[in-house]
């Protein structure tokens, strides 16, 4: 018998790959199904089920293609409604897989159909509980997703049965319960999850905020959605995918994945309705890109961010990626519904130089240079967090958070230079290839943002730091 996690990083992801004599299920696996096909042949073992604890918004799950090509069966909750063949199970209701029991726990909150599954090992011990986005490490899963499914939900409510679900199901049950959660942190689906993946349910009864035991509902309700943002846009459409279906991934590889020459690349992006999407680092970005393309890096978190920022899963694609990185790109870009891509520049940015296309670049200074530039006047845009700027932040330094930029446009200065800065450097030229799109020049990227910053030797009274914040 074996239980293992199989954790995304770049998406804040977990799946679980659970095995006993011979037989294997899946708990909310990704899109790209190879890796348990996988697990599950080197076991010599069957999966029997694709267990899915709710409906993703966050990401496109892999069960239809994992049913198709393992013959597994696909599990959901109470009330949950797909639009293709699955089991729809009772509370309560108890599935074998080899000697392990799975038992089903549906715990409403998250979502209606939210649930969470129990495990019983060959002993009868529970050993553990796979919780999806009902439980997480230091947090629970944010209440206000479901809403744009029916006008009669309302974030207060669905918190309301969270709060009875964690309480009534969750809670009365033992101390050294192995808690398995769907994220960690980074992800969008909480708020405050911890860098851990999984910890004991002890520990998160004395720990995790929304399981405090002298917590009433009111007091739950207020503390959960105090500091809630916005979810991102892309998130009911990939609900809607999860529930309706969706083109298997080897089919949107295939028609993907066609390097195109420059000037067909061209005679294509000038079409219309077609984002060029650079994923490139940053460095050769800043120094050479195809005038009016949006950077988002695949070394950072690519497809949420291309998620949060696109917006629209419908959005035709042409890519400019590393060589040998191209079906890697798709697949990832499939991760969040992303399925549109038209074709990669074949060559990369060295292929399009040499055919005399134009190219456009960002004017970009390192931290030290910053310092040594910046005065009382300078105008300085922070494109971090709300809470990582409250923590520390160039003296009146404005706050335009990357994800928000297409809504605060406005307040992007204009006219005059400003610096434009992150934490790193990965967001600040996210932000600035967006700004150019739309015809804002006036920037000057500064590298390795804040932990570069932080570095010179500009006095800290220019900074509001911790040390010295009141």
């Amino acid at each position: 018998m074996k239980i293992e996690q199989i954790y995304t990083g770049c998406i804040a992801q977990a799946a679980y790959y659970l095995e006993s004599n011979g037989e294997a299920a899946i708990f909310d696996p990704l899109r790209e199904v190879k890796p348990y096909l996988d697990k599950a042949a080197k076991d010599n073992a069957k999966i029997k089920y694709i267990f899915e604890t709710h409906f993703h918004a966050d990401f496109v799950s892999g069960h239809l293609d994992l049913a198709q090509k393992s013959g597994g069966k696909i599990v959901y909750g109470p009330t949950a409604a797909p639009e293709f063949d699955a089991i729809i199970a009772e509370d309560n209701q108890e599935f074998k897989v080899g000697h392990y029991t799975i038992k089903v726990l549906h715990t409403p909150g998250h979502t209606l159909e939210s649930t969470c599954y129990l495990l019983t090992d060959e002993n009868g011990k529970q050993h553990g509980i796979i919780t999806g986005d009902t439980l997480f490490i230091g947090d629970v899963g944010r209440p206000d997703l479901a809403q744009a499914l029916t006008e009669e939900l309302t974030q207060e409510k669905l918190a309301s049965y969270l709060f009875d679900s964690l309480r009534n199901k969750i809670m009365p049950l033992s101390d050294d319960l192995i808690v398995y959660p769907s994220h960690g942190a980074g992800s969008a689906c909480g708020k405050n999850m911890s860098k851990e993946t999984t910890d004991t349910l002890g520990n998160q009864k004395r720990t995790n905020y929304a399981l405090r035991a002298d917590m009433n509902k009111e007091e739950f309700t207020k503390e959960l959605l105090d500091g809630l943002g916005l979810p991102p846009a892309y998130f009911p459409q990939n609900v809607m995918m999860n529930i309706k279906g969706y083109e298997s991934l080897d089919t949107v590889i295939e028609k993907s994945n066609i390097g195109l020459s420059p000037k067909v690349f061209e005679a294509v992006a000038n079409q219309g309705d077609v984002v060029v999407l650079d994923v490139r680092h940053e460095n050769d970005f800043v120094k050479a890109h195809i005038p009016n393309s949006i950077f988002i890096g695949i070394q950072g978190n690519f497809a949420p961010w291309v998620g949060s920022l696109l917006k629209d899963v419908n959005q035709k694609l042409l890519l400019v990626i590393p060589a040998g990185r191209e079906e890697e790109t798709i697949t990832r870009l499939s991760r969040v519904g992303f399925d549109q891509v038209l074709g990669y520049l074949k060559g990369g940015m060295e292929a399009w130089v040499e055919a005399g296309f134009e190219t456009d670049s960002i004017k970009s200074i390192s931290p030290e240079e910053f310092s040594g530039q910046l005065t009382p006047k300078s105008i300085v845009v922070d494109a971090r967090k709300p809470g990582e700027y409250e923590a520390e932040h160039v003296e009146n330094a404005l706050n335009i958070p990357l994800d928000t930029v297409n809504e605060s446009f406005q307040s992007v200065p204009k006219g005059a230079d400003f610096f434009l800065h992150c934490a790193g450097g990965y967001r600040s030229v996210i932000m600035a290839s967006i700004l150019k799109s739309r015809g804002i020049h006036n920037l000057i990227n500064v590298e390795k943002g804040m932990n570069g910053i932080k570095q010179t030797k500009v006095n800290c009274t220019q900074f509001v730091c911790p040390s010295t914040k009141k």
